[in-house]
């Protein structure tokens, strides 16, 4: 799957610029037009980086960026937009959490140099061909997985479910986003569907005498995590 980016930006023409720009290197990206906008997309996908702009109808950039880092997106990377240039705009912008801050006008090549640095920094194994996990290596080029020295035989929805959980370690995901994530916006499966799904991989990647990787959330969701800090949060 590829790393998703919403962009948050009031003109048209640069989300235009910006989106196509994204697309082009191999980004998914959504769209929210202010700061109210931005924070219900957040809630209802999952998202890999915001690009946020400072200056925002209904709710600022910085405010924005505030309450990310208040709630369940704290560790979302975030880059800040904006034409404020001078020094203490910056210090304030990183201060309420911006991971980077890049001033209007920039060079495009610029911009993407640094979504990578980012997020090499910052979520190293959407950068890496390679995704592991507590002992599991899941390989994105040539779609193989192991578990130590296990070879794990997982069919293609299981693949693609391993691999959003294993971008996003830790984090609880209600079953629709996940269908979201794996399946597509525009394609109807329930909820029960999942629950088969996250079955067959429990089964496929926990062997005899190997911890169970998967947290089930009761009224909440899933979550690819430890057995320390499953234990931790039960």
């Amino acid at each position: 799957m590829k790393p998703v980016i919403l962009i948050v930006e009031d003109e048209p023409a640069l989300v235009s610029l910006l989106r196509y720009n994204l697309e082009k290197e191999g980004f998914a990206t959504l769209e929210a037009r202010d700061g109210e906008e931005a924070l219900l997309t957040l809630a209802e996908h999952p998202v890999d980086l915001v690009l946020l702009d400072w200056m925002l109808p209904r709710l600022s950039g910085v405010e924005v960026c505030r309450r990310i880092r208040r709630g369940k997106t704290r560790n979302l990377p975030v880059i800040m937009l904006t034409a404020r240039g001078e020094e203490s705009d910056r210090v304030r912008g990183l201060n309420v959490g911006a991971d980077d801050y890049i001033a209007k006008p920039f060079s495009y090549n610029e911009l993407i140099a640094r979504i990578h640095a980012v997020l090499r920094r910052i979520r190293p194994a959407l950068e890496e061909e390679v995704l592991e996990f507590a002992g599991v290596a899941l390989n994105t080029a040539t779609h193989r997985v192991t578990r130590g020295d296990r070879p794990v035989d997982l069919g293609p929805t299981e693949f693609r479910l391993l691999r959003f959980l294993i971008e996003h370690p830790g984090r609880v995901f209600a079953r629709d986003r996940i269908i979201d994530a794996v399946w597509g916006h525009d394609v109807y499966v329930d909820d029960r569907t999942v629950d088969v799904h996250i079955r067959r991989l429990r089964k496929a990647l926990n062997g005899p005498g190997e911890p169970d990787l998967i947290r089930t959330v009761r009224a909440a969701g899933y979550a690819l995590d430890t057995p320390a800090a499953q234990g931790l949060s039960g």
